[in-house]
């Protein structure tokens, strides 16, 4: 496991050095042909403040038990990046600041208590990737911090070191790699990585005509077994010149929140999701 593991990793951090240059004829998001000189304007010129993941806002019960007022919840994330540089790095990269929040509000509850907040800031580099003088994705390398902001025996909080790859293998599907090196400082969460694991992957799927999105992503958590934390979606825009979609997810294992990272849940949750210009990530 371990040598797979490294090997993942060179693989991703000479991607980063060197832009993929061994890939075939793959094509932009679009469709379109976008050299380096258009993709590097459209970083420069574009605005400095965007969405970095997604942003939704679901609902919903867990599967398989009886729904109650405590295990049925709100979900959402607010997720954005403000580029830091205007003029290229070397090896063609962009320092960026990151910034996730991910919160589960009881609104079924008295006083409709959030029950766990995730703080996820970031800082690191994004590299555009080109094949053939054709935009394929991009990769990044970013330091990033997570906790949950609490005291004493709730606390919970860890800090990474993260690789990861967006590649559009053709103009519809898109796969997806991150692992980490972590460092877990939290005195209540020593045993974090054995429920949120060290890499994961994923793959998403969207027609040329932009309606509708299906993606699934599994992180593996630590040990020899097949044991994954597993991430289904599915999103569907109701009009083609907003940015909105109907949005279903489904979390089937452990770590879906810091704060009871060791227990398993399976919840189904629908709402709605704002998605990045041309790809999200994860």
């Amino acid at each position: 496991m371990n040598r797979i593991l490294i090997k993942i990793f060179a693989t991703l951090f000479v991607a980063f050095i060197g832009g993929l240059s061994g890939y075939g004829q793959i094509v932009s998001p679009r469709d379109e042909v976008l050299d380096v000189d258009s993709i590097q304007d459209e970083f420069e010129k574009g605005p400095y403040f965007g969405l970095y993941k997604d942003n939704y806002f679901i609902f919903g019960p867990p599967v398989g038990m009886k729904p109650t007022a405590h295990n049925t919840n709100v979900k959402f994330q607010i997720s954005v990046a403000q580029r830091l540089t205007k003029s290229v790095l070397p090896f063609g990269s962009y320092l960026f600041l990151f910034y996730t929040q991910k919160c589960f509000w009881n609104v079924l509850e008295n006083s409709f208590p959030m029950t766990d907040l995730n703080f996820n800031p970031g800082l690191g580099f994004t590299k555009p990737l080109f094949v053939k003088n054709r935009f394929i994705g991009k990769v990044s390398l970013i330091f990033e911090h997570e906790s949950n902001g609490k005291a004493e025996k709730a606390s919970r909080s860890w800090n990474r070191v993260s690789l990861s790859t967006n590649i559009l293998i053709d103009p519809t599907t898109m796969i997806y790699a991150k692992m980490w090196i972590p460092w877990v400082d939290g005195e209540n969460n020593r045993d974090l990585l054995d429920y949120y694991g060290l890499y994961q992957v994923g793959i998403s799927y969207m027609p040329l005509s932009k309606r509708f999105q299906s993606a699934i992503f599994v992180t593996k958590r630590r040990g020899l077994n097949l044991n994954y934390n597993t991430v289904l979606e599915f999103s569907y825009k109701l009009f083609n010149n907003e940015n909105q979609y109907l949005f279903v997810q489904y979390y089937n294992g452990y770590g879906e929140g810091l704060l009871d990272y060791n227990k398993f849940r399976s919840q189904l949750r629908i709402g709605f999701v704002i998605k990045p210009q041309f790809f999200s990530d994860y």
